[in-house]
């Protein structure tokens, strides 16, 4: 079945939200008016996950006559984030249902999780439905399912097809994915290829502190040990993505660019770059930032290895004023037919996979990629991404090893053991270690 989604939109960008959302609070209503004795349910979210707009609530509402469900929204994580946290501590000013970024959920389950309902054993929700790896993030160590999957970054690589041409290598979606399989430094041999032969004036990627985002997120055991000890120093996995990302950079085979700034969007219009490592929220990104003129010009392979960049949560306050009610609100907008009503209509992934059968899922295509079989190949990354090993300072180490560290390496010309002397600076002294 041929599915044509609507454009994909970047939602909670696990590295980078502030730089694509605004700073406005917005808040929205779904069945405003007087509730008339009915059951009010309010969610708290951060940014756009397309429940009103795919028009999820409206669907819950007329199943549910006796409730309505509105719905308040700040546009950015980094302002959303830290007053979730001080509600949840006062136990004060919660929403009915809260969203939680996958980037935090760590923190959450870790210092949160009695003052969240057990969403586990919450009418209809199976544990079978979702992605064991998805699942696994949203449960304490004691087995609390404290927060439900919404949606997933599953990772592939986008390329222009054109550009791949022009520097002689193949140009077939499942040619391209055997030209790095298994192996992210394929993929760096794969940009030496192109180096040597590369249209005048481009790059091979965009960027090294995307090739290190791309290799660490497909490594289980990343920053944290599963005792919740800081590795990120000594785990050699992430040390094998710094010197092979650093590679990258000393090699000339990026476009020097920091992600998700007005450059990089303009590098995608001007057809500065022929990868970039691409979650499949990625793909309206480059849709709305390349324009129409790039149509059929790019493509989507698999990745390297599998790895998951972004997704999030939903979680229920145990001191909401109606929290069984709440939890039956959250279990059916995390069921697998919603997921997958959501990822037709506004284009987030499902972590439902249940979902990932679904025709909506299974048979999706994206017009702008060249017809891409998006559903198939994203669906195939998200089986095999490994149970992460999550912890509470994650997001800060990242930004720091790829905008301290990496950044310097390839803007500046650092040497990459200066580069990283650098991040782990400015990270031990944000971690008081």
């Amino acid at each position: 079945m041929r599915v044509h989604i609507r454009r994909l939109r970047a939602r909670a960008l696990a590295l980078a939200t502030a730089a694509l959302l605004g700073t406005l609070p917005v808040a929205g209503c779904a069945g405003g008016g007087d509730p008339a004795g009915r059951t009010v349910l309010t969610v708290g979210l951060f940014g756009t996950f397309g429940y009103a707009e795919a028009g999820l609530y409206d669907a819950y509402m007329r199943l549910h006559p006796d409730v309505v469900v509105r719905q308040t929204s700040i546009q950015r994580n980094e302002n959303y984030y830290p007053q979730l946290l001080t509600h949840l501590v006062s136990d004060s000013g919660l929403a009915d249902v809260q969203a939680v970024e996958a980037i935090n959920i760590a923190e959450v389950t870790a210092t949160q999780a009695d003052r969240l309902v057990d969403l586990g054993r919450a009418p209809g929700v199976r544990r079978a439905d979702f992605l064991p790896w998805k699942w696994a993030q949203g449960t304490t160590r004691d087995g609390r399912t404290v927060g439900l999957g919404t949606d997933i970054g599953p990772q592939a690589v986008c390329y222009r097809k054109d550009l791949f041409a022009r520097a002689g290598l193949p140009t077939g979606r499942d040619a391209v994915g055997r030209l790095w399989a298994g192996d992210w430094r394929a993929y760096l041999a794969a940009g030496r290829r192109y180096r040597d032969r590369a249209p005048a004036g481009t790059a091979f990627t965009d960027s090294a502190s995307g090739v290190l985002s791309a290799v660490t997120g497909s490594s289980a055991r990343r920053f944290y040990d599963e005792d919740g000890t800081v590795v990120y120093k000594t785990n050699p996995a992430v040390r094998a993505a710094w010197d092979l990302a650093a590679s990258f950079a000393t090699e000339g085979l990026t476009a020097r660019l920091q992600q998700f700034t007005p450059a990089w969007d303009q590098a995608f219009a001007r057809g500065t770059f022929a990868t970039v490592a691409c979650p499949a929220w990625m793909l309206g990104h480059i849709e709305d930032k390349a324009g129409p003129a790039a149509a059929d010009r790019w493509d989507v392979a698999a990745a390297p290895r599998p790895a998951n960049w972004g997704g999030s949560f939903l979680v229920v306050p145990r001191s909401g004023r109606h929290p069984e009610a709440a939890a039956r609100l959250a279990a059916w907008l995390t069921a697998p037919a919603q997921q997958a009503k959501l990822f037709q209509r506004r284009g987030s992934f499902p972590s439902a996979s249940a979902a990932h059968t679904l025709p909506a899922v299974a048979g999706a295509r994206h017009p702008y990629f060249g017809d891409a079989p998006i559903g198939r190949i994203y669906s195939r990354a998200a089986r095999g991404v490994p149970v992460t090993v999550l912890g509470p300072k994650d997001l800060l180490i990242a930004q720091n090893l790829a905008d301290i560290g990496m950044l310097q390496v390839d803007q500046k010309g650092r040497r990459p053991e200066d580069g990283w002397a650098a991040a782990v600076r400015t990270i031990d002294n944000a971690l008081d270690v």
